[in-house]
């Protein structure tokens, strides 16, 4: 069920959404107001699409809550997971310059509030301040070459290799992982499937590399020996 509120005045200044997402974080309080007024929430439950691909967007969505899954799906079928986002972040970038239909989906991944904000008005903040279209275009630059290195990483490096770097990108401060997605979905992110993952998974730690614990949990053994079969 998706719940839809506006933003009352207090909420617009003191819980805005917008003041979580960092190409708005230099906006006085009268912007943010001004932004919020013409701001919806809506609540998703898990496994809820917020947008299809093909979906004509008009509005920038914004993560206050939760966590969501942007992922495309090929002509065959075959989903792939492009990015998880979570609070503060934000999708329908592409919005912004021209209305368009969208090339990914959108799906709740738990329990999570979006903030929809008109397009028009992000785009008369972009015309009156070039630090906010200059943040943006940073922030649409990043995902072009974040999608570039993963479009890479697919066609270049062995289903091993693929593993032990998302490993060793999600272990960046710490041994311990918590998976922020599925397995199936994890899978889907390395565009292998989910029996190729386990059984990689499981060769990972029978080899003393990783310790797999229920679902989501891995301790990284041996760092170096990870970062070894990146090289190889």
């Amino acid at each position: 069920m998706i719940l839809i509120s506006k933003c009352d005045h207090d909420k617009c200044l003191d819980n805005s959404c917008i003041k979580r997402v960092p190409i708005f974080s230099n906006l006085s309080s009268e912007e943010i107001i001004e932004v919020a007024q013409v701001t919806t929430d809506r609540t998703f439950q898990k496994g809820e699409i917020i947008f299809f691909q093909g979906d004509i967007l008009d509005k920038l969505y914004v993560i206050h809550e939760g966590k969501v899954k942007v992922s495309r799906v090929s002509e065959q079928g075959r989903e792939q997971i492009i990015r998880v986002l979570g609070p503060g972040d934000f999708l329908g970038e592409l919005v912004l310059f021209a209305p368009s239909p969208a090339n990914n989906s959108a799906e709740a991944l738990e329990e999570t509030v979006v903030c929809e904000v008109q397009s028009t008005k992000i785009k008369e903040l972009m015309l009156s301040s070039s630090q906010i279209a200059l943040r943006v275009l940073e922030e649409v630059s990043q995902r072009l070459e974040q999608a570039e290195n993963l479009v890479e990483s697919i066609g270049l490096l062995s289903v091993e290799k693929r593993i032990a770097k998302t490993l060793l990108e999600f272990a960046f401060e710490s041994d311990q992982i918590n998976l922020p997605v599925s397995k199936k979905d994890f899978a889907a992110q390395l565009s292998i499937s989910q029996e190729t993952l386990s059984r990689k998974l499981t060769f990972f730690q029978e080899s003393g590399l990783i310790s797999l614990s229920g679902q989501r949990k891995i301790t990284i053994l041996d760092r170096a020996g990870l970062e070894n079969l990146l090289i190889e």
